[in-house]
């Protein structure tokens, strides 16, 4: 440890227990990756209980200009919370309470580690949820969500993360305690700093606490599952769904490969000639469920359908398509996942035109995600131990990019830039938004303190 790095971690101890300050290099290797799979280890790892720690600790960080690398459960999958300029890895997993549930406002105030699926048992005794659900929301954090406006697949009815966010409280870069928003639906009082926090990854302060909007729960919910011979007529088929007027609460798509790696799993589940699915879920009263399901059923039938049915608990579908991540290592050590965005009427293009790269390139791919958002996960999987591979990986990640910006698309519909895109980003935003961009961070965070190395490319 040099002299320095002593200063300001001795200062980190006075206000710190012993069991909240990590400083040994073996204790702090947890905290040096996250799903992303590259490692930049810490000088040291501190766990913060409240807003006022948090600030507490921004301020010492500040006057020794050492950078701070705010982390939730490390479930991100873009490096957003890898520590790549060393300094402090500041924790929030610890700060997992519930503060408030009004059901008569329909509220609940949270702090940034409480768990996607804690606050989801918790409010469902009052009849409520809350809508952004990441395949990950077992274990991933509130805060997390929030930073990278992970949405789930029930944004294509309920809309984004941060449509669900009535207001937070943060810790700026020098130690300042701000809280936006409000606790009403309406609220038109300057500049909306939420919705700017939100998805900014901890680059412009540190979410410690949120007030969410919660949705009643739904009195019904049901399913219809769909196969297909080819790739055309199963993204045909999803352009005709949302073409009509009847909105599904998610619509999910996986490609051959992914069913492939179902099958090995399921294997009763499939038809074997599917060479792609849809998982399409409904909502609302028994009478609009029933007149949902029948309408996205007639607009399922397009050529090379093989079959298609209504289905009354969706349950075993959902647990299938949520463990399709973890079964990519079945395939490859690494992947480079990707969730690109398209209108949804380019989709067709889009994974036709996906399917021509990696052929190109030959490189493996599986193709699934939230169809009815146009936000599809982009899985290239590769060996990073064979260069050569690891060469065509790059190759192919570029022209699956360009691909996405010349059909109106995004670089990311939920997964954030962190390290992993930010070199990407210039090929989304031009240079005066760019310019705009850098202004905000500069405003927010003058010494580059908060989370380096993140969202926005080196100058």
């Amino acid at each position: 440890m040099s002299v320095s790095d002593a200063i300001w971690i001795n200062e980190l101890a006075a206000v710190l227990p012993p069991e909240r300050l990590l400083i040994d290099p073996a204790d702090c290797f947890a905290y040096s990756y996250d799903n992303s799979r590259k490692y930049m280890p810490p000088q040291a790892v501190a766990f913060a209980l409240s807003s006022d720690e948090v600030a507490t600790i921004m301020r010492i960080c500040a006057r020794h200009r050492v950078p701070v690398t705010p982390r939730g459960r490390g479930t991100g999958t873009a490096g957003g919370s890898i520590p790549i300029s060393g300094g402090l890895l500041l924790s929030l997993e610890r700060m997992n309470r519930v503060l408030e549930l009004d059901p008569a406002n329909r509220f609940a105030v949270v702090e940034a580690g409480v768990l996607n699926g804690s606050l989801q048992k918790h409010v469902a005794a009052a009849g409520f949820f809350w809508p952004p659900d990441p395949s990950s929301a077992a274990y991933c954090s509130i805060g997390g969500n929030l930073a990278t406006n992970a949405g789930g697949p029930h944004t294509v009815k309920y809309g984004s993360t941060r449509d669900h966010v009535l207001g937070v409280k943060a810790v700026t870069a020098q130690g300042d305690i701000i809280s936006t928003g409000s606790f009403t639906s309406k609220h038109s009082v300057a500049y909306d700093l939420t919705r700017l926090l939100i998805g900014s990854e901890g680059t412009l302060a540190i979410i410690t606490e949120a007030t969410l909007k919660l949705t009643p729960k739904p009195a019904c919910i049901a399913g219809v599952a769909a196969h297909y011979r080819d790739l055309a007529s199963c993204s045909a088929a999803i352009v005709a769904i949302m073409g009509q007027p009847f909105v599904p609460s998610a619509l999910e798509f996986l490609d051959n490969n992914a069913l492939t790696l179902l099958r090995n799993h399921y294997p009763d589940m499939l038809p074997p000639e599917s060479a792609a699915m849809l998982m399409i879920e409904v909502d609302g009263s028994p009478q609009d469920v029933a007149s949902a399901q029948q309408a996205i059923v007639a607009a399922c039938r397009a050529e090379g359908l093989i079959e298609v049915a209504a289905i009354a608990q969706p349950q075993a579908l959902w647990a299938a398509r949520k463990a399709l991540s973890p079964l990519l290592r079945d395939v490859a050590p690494k992947k480079i996942n990707e969730d690109v965005v398209v209108p949804v009427a380019h989709l067709p293009a889009l994974l036709s035109g996906v399917a021509a790269i990696v052929a190109e390139h030959g490189v493996r791919n599986v193709n699934f995600g939230h169809a009815g958002n146009g936000n599809i996960h982009v899985n290239l999987l590769i060996d990073p131990a064979n260069p050569a591979e690891l060469i065509r990986g790059e190759e192919c990640l570029r022209k699956v990019f360009d691909l996405v910006i010349s059909l109106r698309g995004a670089l990311s519909g939920e997964h954030g830039v962190g390290q992993e895109k930010r070199d990407f980003v210039p090929l989304e935003l031009d240079a005066p938004t760019l310019a705009m961009q850098r202004q905000i961070k500069q405003a927010f965070d003058p010494l580059g303190l908060l989370n380096p190395g993140k969202v926005l490319p080196a100058v």
